[in-house]
């Protein structure tokens, strides 16, 4: 068969993979790494970085790229076959990590390079490979018992496929439910843009009139303008029990069950491996030394947050009651109150932005403050093959002029593609073995409302931030200078130091100099005005108090969650969740929100007792922008700085060293409680 997942292209031919070529060409590439690895151990000892961890990785290589197009592509363009084929070779591909990472020959073959005299001549990111590697040997259970070693596997097959589970009943759930509207006047309050998107809703379901979904952009608008308050109350209830037992699809798709047996998996791997829990298990790979080193951070934070955080909802509160006589104050009424108050207070809300930020004026703005930064140049490439039309590849050179690497955009919402943002990657820059540099692919996902008619995307402001965030983790992957495919780019950056990079980025969102770049009137080609600027700047902190306190509140509750002993039930992880909030929060959901069971970013990715991570690495993230605030938001040299020390080492070192080499010092808190208005500035 010739098979499009086995090519030896530099990219993917994405619309040549079909779901048949799946599962056959991951057969045939594991057959042929195990048959490889089987010669490898048999030639040594003594083993060296050469005969061993050199192909090792051209192996882990091989089935990346194979792997990496399949699992993007479920993401964004599932269907009922990908997702048939998708799921079928999970337990393949758990039961190859395993066998590989619970071999005991090959441990020992690579723990005897590190006991080596020649050890200590490899370079520094050699070192991490191998320190990285026995550890992750010890983490997937190399010394257990055999009888241990086999059920380490099967816990290790069902997480795969019960975390994935968790996802796909996400966006099933997100697509089952939509509201039909047949007379205009119910949507009274919403932007035009967004009354014509319901309308090209409606006809894409061969309806007349409009459609409202539960798609990201569809959802935050509605809640936001929507007058009508039964409706917002409808839309809110569908939102916040999807995947659930609750609300209008109580049972469909529920991931109640399917997080008891996440958690039951989770404790009973931590108890095989000796840690106590599975929050010990999960800060063996990261910066955070102890459960009590986060759960302090987390507190700190929540207790400077919640005197800001109170004021914030007592503001809305008064003003919601002296607007409309509202008390008390709705989960359902939260957005349309707050955008209507942050038009009071600052004469400007989100949707009056759009105009400004034509989706071709920020992207091509956003590389303009890229080469500013750092002197990059930024290209498309129009000859890629994509997964769908509005799909873009572009390539990075650097000052040099040097071929840095590519990446896709895919921006927009649509039926069969999950939701929110994120970064992922496509190849990984690693040197080959003729010397050569493969250099790194990555794709850039969002979910911003679609193009209408003839006119681009207009995004909001909070779009624009979410663009610039995740093109900071594209960064970080693809400007890595290290040639060792475990710790270049984002690969063996500890989870709570990888948001450095892109939150980093979303500070110049908020830069005058930088605004002018990115913004251009869609009618009048007019840059964003000062008064609006000054208005944006100005309400920069509108809320940011409810902001970190929600940032705790999940970080807590997924702390807290996996500290537990007993692997919790469902009753048991709503009443975790409610005690949190009763403690730090000061919104009060109904008692119908079951946000747990759609909260994918523990149940369904890599973030569990790790959500922490997004404050954590904003504390450094703040601080490093800060060096830009004192030298130039467009200072060349400390641009540079920041790409050598942090950019291109990858996971090459470790972050808190990378960080104290770019500002001279270690972190303080100080500079993320000024840029969140919790500290006046000097």
């Amino acid at each position: 068969m010739d098979n499009p997942l086995l090519a030896k292209d530099p990219l993917p031919h994405f619309s040549r993979i079909l779901p048949e070529h799946i599962e056959p060409a991951l057969k045939q590439v594991i057959s042929q790494n195990l048959i490889l690895l089987n010669e490898l151990l048999a030639k040594g000892p003594p083993f060296t970085w050469d005969n061993l961890m050199a192909p090792l990785e051209e192996m882990n290589d091989k089935l990346n790229k194979l792997w990496s197009p399949v699992a993007h592509l479920h993401g964004v363009a599932e269907s009922e076959a990908l997702r048939n084929a998708y799921n079928a070779c999970l337990p393949l591909l758990s039961d190859y990590t395993t066998e590989i990472m619970q071999n005991e020959k090959l441990y020992h073959a690579v723990k005897s390079i590190a006991d080596s005299l020649d050890y200590k001549n490899l370079d520094t990111a050699q070192r991490k490979v191998i320190e990285d590697e026995l550890r992750d040997f010890k983490l997937a259970g190399v010394a257990l018992p055999p009888s241990e070693k086999i059920r380490f596997a099967e816990i290790q097959k069902q997480l795969s496929l019960i975390t994935t589970k968790f996802s796909e009943n996400v966006l099933d759930a997100t697509h089952a439910w939509t509201f039909h509207v047949t007379d205009l006047q119910t949507l009274k309050g919403l932007p035009e843009q967004s009354v014509q998107l319901l309308a090209e809703n409606a006809a894409h379901l061969d309806k007349t009139g409009w459609v409202i979904t539960l798609d990201s952009p569809c959802y935050s608008t509605v809640m936001k303008y929507l007058d009508n308050r039964e409706i917002r109350w409808l839309l809110y209830e569908a939102n916040c029990t999807r995947a659930s037992d609750q609300g209008p699809h109580a049972g469909r798709f529920d991931n109640g069950p399917v997080m008891e047996e996440i958690l039951k998996l989770r404790q009973e791997k931590t108890a095989l491996l000796g840690f106590n829990h599975f929050a010990d298990l999960s800060l063996a790979t990261k910066m955070a030394k102890s459960p009590e080193e986060v759960l302090t951070f987390l507190e700190d934070m929540s207790h400077k947050a919640k005197k800001f955080g109170e004021q914030d909802m007592k503001e809305l509160q008064e003003f919601a009651k002296q607007m409309d006589g509202i008390e008390p104050l709705e989960a359902w009424d939260m957005a349309y109150y707050s955008e209507k108050l942050l038009k009071s207070k600052f004469a400007f809300q989100q949707e009056d932005l759009r105009p400004y930020f034509p989706i071709n004026k920020v992207l091509a703005g956003m590389f303009t403050i890229i080469n500013k930064i750092f002197g990059l140049t930024i290209t498309e490439h129009f000859s890629a093959d994509t997964w769908h039309p509005s799909v873009q590849l572009f390539d990075i050179l650097d000052k040099d002029k040097n071929y840095r690497g590519s990446f896709y955009t895919d921006l927009y919402a649509r039926p069969h593609k999950r939701e929110g943002a994120w970064m992922d990657d496509a190849r990984v820059r690693r040197r080959l073995a003729d010397g050569s540099i493969q250099q790194p692919v990555a794709f850039l996902t969002c979910n911003f409302t679609r193009p209408i008619g003839n006119r681009p995307a207009l995004l909001t402001h909070d779009d624009v931030v979410t663009l610039f965030h995740e093109f900071g983790h594209c960064l970080h992957h693809l400007l890595t200078q290290i040639d060792y495919a475990a710790v270049s780019g984002i690969n063996g950056v500890p989870w709570d130091a990888v948001e450095v990079p892109s939150q980093f980025l979303e500070r110049w969102c908020y830069e005058k100099e930088a605004l002018t770049l990115i913004s251009q009137h869609i009618d009048t080609n007019e840059p964003l005005p000062d008064l609006v600027f000054h208005k944006l700047t100005a309400s920069k902190n509108f809320q940011a108090g409810m902001h970190v306190l929600r940032q705790c509140e999940f970080a807590l509750f997924d702390f807290n969650l996996h500290l537990e002993k007993t692997p919790p039930d469902t009753h048991r992880i709503q009443q975790l969740l409610d005690i949190i909030r009763k403690q730090i929060s000061v919104v009060k959901p109904p008692a119908f929100n079951r946000f747990q069971n759609t909260f994918s970013h523990i149940f369904g990715g890599g973030y569990a007792a790790g959500y922490y991570s997004y404050l954590w690495a904003e504390v450094l993230s703040s601080d490093a922008f800060s060096k830009f605030e004192e030298t130039g938001i467009f200072n060349a040299a400390t641009g540079q700085e920041f790409l050598k020390t942090i950019l291109e080492q990858g996971g090459s070192k470790h972050p808190m060293d990378l960080f104290v080499a770019f500002r001279g010092r270690k972190p303080s808190v100080d500079a993320l409680l000024k840029h969140n208005g919790f500290i006046e500035e000097n």
